[in-house]
């Protein structure tokens, strides 16, 4: 719950909680360097700093010492008495306790009020006391920790992944020292940066070897009420690219800061055309024009952040939309008036974003027109067509979502396959009338994307693929959208059911590695029967649950789902109509999950299919 999984991702947010901490000190300006050591074994990390150090003293209510209480008591962080930190990214105040309960052996050694404290856990508990080890100079707290085998499959540190995080953190913290050792590769890289983000923004348009259209990007530092750094500039690149930060947390996820940032950089651009009357006749433009080529960092520093979740991926906050619009919007319009070079070259970028969205709509209605059976087919826009549709071997595979969609269409035969992807839990038909269900965009784009018309209108012969795969997640929000899907086919377009067109894909929930062998499962059951078999006598396995289609590599999904050598489908059948439609009505009142079991027993389970 509290770091996301036992797997790499897992493993690694243990150095970052502890690292958290040390750069709220130097973030609250009570430290000036941190330290981190990745030991040669790559199973131990050092973190040390040089700020003020956990206090020592005896803690009122526990009668032991403050520095045990943090180490062992979730929500026991400074960070919850208003005025220790103006701003913190280990907000939840169980970091440090969540590491030490996961951690085989862990050492906090503090030095403060002239001496060298330290206290020794394991597996989460104190082994002693705390003990004054010796007279000492400055301030600072070090904490070792090794994480614990029996509850990580694999302890393995990435030397890569926390050097990275660190030359992050020192962009984000400007005139920091963060120093890397590590003990394995014999290195030590010492990361400091005196411009911050703008550094960080030159860095990543290298990376991305992306073309500025202006020479000066804009930068924005503000402190009212919150903290704000933000650095853009506009490039020929053909898509946004933005990484955001609160209180030095990466945020992939964004949030409500990152969508402060784009409506304020939306508006101030719109009235800066609008106000030198520049806008393109002929052509509308979007926000996506507006933002497309522009590569950007936003870091803010807020009291108290509201995270999705202790991983902290995602900011909630609602009053930061706002707050970072009303910074981003006047500064953006003013640096654009100021600049007026600068400006000109920004939205002829934005117009030629346009114009290049507007024409490369038209060759795709062009071609969509003149590839449709009938010649007059408007095909959804959000369907990525494959190169022979109408053969007999061709498939159309409908998925939830866009992030499912695209790596579908990355892992997929172009030639042979074509995806679809539907936004969220389509309309429920059972109960709907069929002017109801023409009105719902989703179902209306399936419709045309298959091609045979709807009611009276259906015309099999104007079917577009051999197979209609309903491709959803492997979890229960999965089975509900597959269950959705398969009411509107055999309520409205029985025929294709009847034909043999309808198949259901079976993703994997699950991937299972042991020693050198990787296993996919299905479910729980298969996951479980697979460690039964297999993971007997073998080293620790490493199970990874997907969360979703989206989060699978292409490939890993063309390997598992797509490819038809190697996947596994399920044909949908109609045993016997007045049973099914009797069935149905009772289970609509049901759990979704009660529904797809019923269509699950009725589906046969081909054999391996061939190409």
């Amino acid at each position: 719950m509290y770091i996301g999984g036992v797997g790499s991702a897992g493993l690694h947010h243990l150095v970052w909680e502890i690292l958290d901490n040390a750069v709220d000190e130097a973030m609250n300006g009570y430290a000036h360097s941190i330290a981190v050591r990745l030991h040669d074994d790559s199973s131990s990390v050092t973190i040390a700093d040089d700020g003020r150090g956990i206090p020592i003293d005896k803690h009122a209510s526990s009668n032991t010492s403050a520095l045990e209480v943090i180490f062992t008591t979730l929500h026991a962080g400074g960070k919850f008495e208003h005025g220790t930190y103006k701003t913190a990214g280990g907000l939840h105040g169980v970091g440090a306790s969540v590491v030490n309960a996961l951690s085989r052996e862990l050492v906090a050694t503090v030095k403060r009020d002239g001496a060298a404290w330290e206290m020794q856990f394991k597996q989460g508990k104190p082994v002693g006391g705390l003990k004054k080890i010796g007279p000492a100079r400055g301030t600072g707290t070090t904490v070792f920790f090794r994480p614990d085998s029996t509850i990580f499959p694999k302890i393995e540190f990435d030397s890569t992944t926390i050097r990275e995080r660190l030359e992050v953190a020192s962009y984000l913290h400007r005139g920091v020292k963060i120093i890397f050792d590590d003990d394995a590769a014999g290195d030590q890289q010492v990361f400091q940066h005196e411009e911050g983000i703008s550094d960080y923004l030159r860095k990543i348009i290298g990376e991305r070897a992306a073309k500025p259209v202006h020479d000066v990007p804009f930068t924005l530092s503000k402190e009212n009420g919150l903290r704000l750094d933000v650095a853009l500039q506009w490039t020929e690149a053909t898509e946004e690219h933005l990484r955001s930060y609160v209180n030095g947390i990466p945020t992939g996820s964004g949030g409500t800061h990152e969508n402060g940032l784009r409506a304020g950089i939306g508006k101030a651009v719109r009235n800066f055309i609008d106000t030198h009357n520049l806008s393109p006749k002929g052509v509308t433009l979007t926000a996506d024009d507006i933002r497309e080529g522009m590569i950007g960092v936003l870091s803010v520093f807020i009291a108290e952040p509201q995270f999705q979740g202790q991983t902290k991926d995602r900011l909630n906050n609602p009053e930061m939309l706002s707050a970072v619009d009303s910074l981003v919007r006047p500064a953006i319009e003013a640096w654009l008036n100021q600049n007026p070079t600068i400006a000109e070259s920004i939205v002829a970028r934005i117009i030629l974003a346009a114009r290049a969205r507007e024409a490369s709509r038209a060759a795709q209605a062009e071609v969509t027109r003149k590839s449709s059976p009938s010649g007059r087919l408007n095909l959804p826009g959000k369907l990525s067509d494959c190169t022979n549709p109408g053969a007999d071997s061709s498939e159309l595979f409908v998925v939830e979502g866009d992030s499912a969609g695209g790596s579908a269409k990355q892992g997929r035969d172009r030639a042979r396959q074509a995806i679809l992807p539907l936004r969220g839990k389509v309309l429920n038909t059972e109960s709907a009338s069929l002017a109801k269900v023409l009105e719902n965009k989703e179902l209306s784009d399936l419709v045309t994307a298959i091609g045979t018309g709807l009611g009276p209108n259906f015309d099999i012969a104007r079917l577009r693929y051999g197979k209609i795969i309903i491709l959803a997640d492997a979890d229960s929000d999965g089975n509900h959208i597959a269950t959705l899907l398969l009411t509107f086919i055999y309520r409205h377009l029985p025929q294709l059911i009847a034909g043999g067109h309808v198949y259901l894909a079976q993703p994997p929930l699950y991937r299972i590695d042991i020693g050198k062998e990787t296993y996919w499962a299905l479910d729980d059951g298969q996951r479980n029967a697979i460690l039964k078999q297999h993971g007997n006598g073998r080293s620790n396995p490493e199970i990874t649950r997907f969360k979703g289609l989206g989060e699978m590599m292409p490939k890993v999904l063309w390997e598992t789902t797509l490819n038809p050598r190697t996947r596994r489908l399920l044909r949908v059948e109609i045993a016997d109509q007045i049973v099914t439609d009797r069935v149905i009505n009772e289970l609509m009142g049901k759990d979704a999950s009660a529904r797809f079991r019923f269509i699950m027993d009725r589906a046969e389970q081909a054999e391996e299919l061939d190409v």
